[in-house]
């Protein structure tokens, strides 16, 4: 029997039930990634869907998990040009019997598999898909998922009283793989439209796609340097390599399995520590899951401009205030310097995300599918049901959103920055200024900014709104769409 398994967001050999399964045939396996053009196309606002960070990711990605086939004897198959008809070809060519994935569960990804799946059958061969991209697996939830709980701590109590985490699925020690494929290209950047990223020694970390660098970064992170003990007090840093994990990447595309997370743990309760930090990371994994259950609960809900909640804002597409935010130049520090982190390296940290995303849509009420999509287009680590969730929430749409929420910037520049360190790492026309004063630049005095070197509104803009004066408008626009009926607009990702 030949199997083909098709890699999506799943670039691993570890905890892989469809490889397993495969194996269990005792036949020949045909790995194979396929370039969907798709997915470098424009987003519904214009932005590359997958920006030159995220790409980069990818590649290095099926680098690795190419050499990690080529140690077992074999070689990742690589192909450009759409699943649905590339598959099928294949299938043909090489007789194959059985074609093996992870199912996804958003709209767009769906319907490749679904029209894959019509032409295989067609062709006679088995199909089957598995889910493997969330710590518990829905048949582990105590509720179907058409049940998922609207609220994120009734499902975490829930989960956490009644469900169980399943094993790992071994790595491979052996496979017999089909011989004299052709194994296909790894394309480049520029081949795919993009130009390389230039590296910046202001990153927090260097990150490099990969299950080997997925699995150094879990060891560094939990044995190597002790860190997880003190995930919780200090998860909300901004500056340095281990004040969270950084395991969102590899999780992301699947270099690491949330099941792996979890195994290493428990293991480090059992031999280390055991306190509130280690069932925090823990926790955090929770939230991955929730996002991707409620997605399937809800489909293509939380991709619509009123969200989860179904609440018709008049939200605003001013593009040009759009822009500054997206370039960091709104005038507001602590919004700046992370929107100018996330351009550079393609990351940015999830304190960071909560306030540039509440200050787009409550502070200058713009339509959060916008800062959706430019987050798809360059986060390192996008996950679409974490990201289009996590943008629901904030700009309260979501299904567990309390109303008119929103982040006081100046307060958490001071909460999580106080000395400036951030914003001056980000913005060294703002080194000068003292710890006190560098969070506010526009109060200063003509005879400061002569004697800190910074002139607003030539060295650094002056802000684009007035905090205050915004967010009462805003909230005007918000309460009026609570008495408003839902809005039904369909809204895609890819065109």
């Amino acid at each position: 029997m030949r199997t083909l398994i098709w890699y999506r967001n799943d670039l691993r050999l570890h905890d892989h039930e469809p490889l397993y399964r495969a194996l269990q045939q005792e036949g020949q396996i045909i790995p194979l990634y396929c370039f969907d053009p798709r997915q470098w196309g424009q987003t519904a606002f214009g932005f590359a869907k997958t920006g030159s960070h995220r790409t980069q990711f990818l590649l290095e990605s099926l680098a690795d998990l190419r050499q990690s086939w080529q140690a077992l004897g074999g070689d990742l198959i690589l192909r450009q040009g759409l699943p649905e008809a590339v598959i099928p070809e294949l299938v043909q060519q090489l007789e194959i019997d059985a074609v093996y994935w992870h199912e996804e569960i958003t709209a767009e990804e769906r319907a490749v598999a679904e029209i894959l799946t019509a032409k295989l059958e067609s062709l006679g061969v088995r199909v089957r898909s598995f889910w493997g991209a969330t710590l518990y697996r829905p048949d582990n939830l105590p509720f179907a998922l058409s049940q998922v709980p609207e609220v994120f701590t009734q499902f975490r109590k829930r989960v956490e009283q009644d469900s169980a985490v399943d094993p790992l699925f071994p790595v491979p020690k052996q496979v017999s793989l089909v011989e004299g494929v052709p194994p296909g290209e790894l394309p480049t950047l520029e081949s795919l439209g993009l130009a390389t990223p230039t590296p910046d020694e202001r990153a927090v970390l260097q990150f490099v796609g990969g299950e080997t660098t997925a699995l150094k970064r879990l060891h560094h992170y939990l044995w190597g340097t002790d860190c997880l003990k003190r995930y919780k007090e200090t998860r909300n840093g901004l500056l340095g390599a281990d004040y969270s994990s950084k395991f969102s990447p590899w999780l992301a595309l699947g270099c690491l399995s949330p099941r792996k997370i979890y195994e290493e743990v428990q293991h480090y309760e059992a031999n280390r520590f055991k306190n509130d930090s280690t069932y925090w990371l823990v926790f955090e994994l929770l939230w991955r899951d929730y996002f991707r259950f409620i997605c399937a609960k809800h489909g293509n809900k939380v991709f619509y401009p009123s969200g989860l909640r179904g609440l018709s804002i008049e939200w605003k597409q001013d593009w040009e205030r759009f822009e500054l935010w997206r370039q960091g130049k709104t005038g507001f520090p602590f919004i700046d310097a992370n929107m100018q982190e996330l351009a550079a390296t393609g990351f940015m940290s999830n304190r960071g995300r909560q306030n540039v995303a509440s200050f787009l849509t409550k502070k200058l009420g713009i339509d959060w599918r916008m800062g959706a999509e430019w987050f798809e287009s360059c986060l390192i680590d996008h996950d679409v049901c974490s990201n289009y969730g996590n943008w629901n929430y904030t700009a309260g749409v979501g299904n567990d959103a309390r109303g008119f929420r929103y982040f006081n910037i100046p307060k958490q520049a001071k909460d999580y920055d106080p000395q400036g360190a951030y914003v001056k790492h980000w913005l060294p026309q703002l080194a000068q200024i003292p710890a006190k004063q560098v969070h506010a630049p526009w109060r200063l005095q003509a005879v400061e900014q002569t004697r800190f070197g910074v002139r607003i509104g030539v060295d650094y803009p002056a802000p684009i709104v007035d905090l205050e004066k915004s967010v009462r408008a805003n909230e005007e626009i918000y309460n009026r769409a609570l008495n408003r009926p839902p809005a039904s607009q369909r809204r895609e990702r890819w065109r």
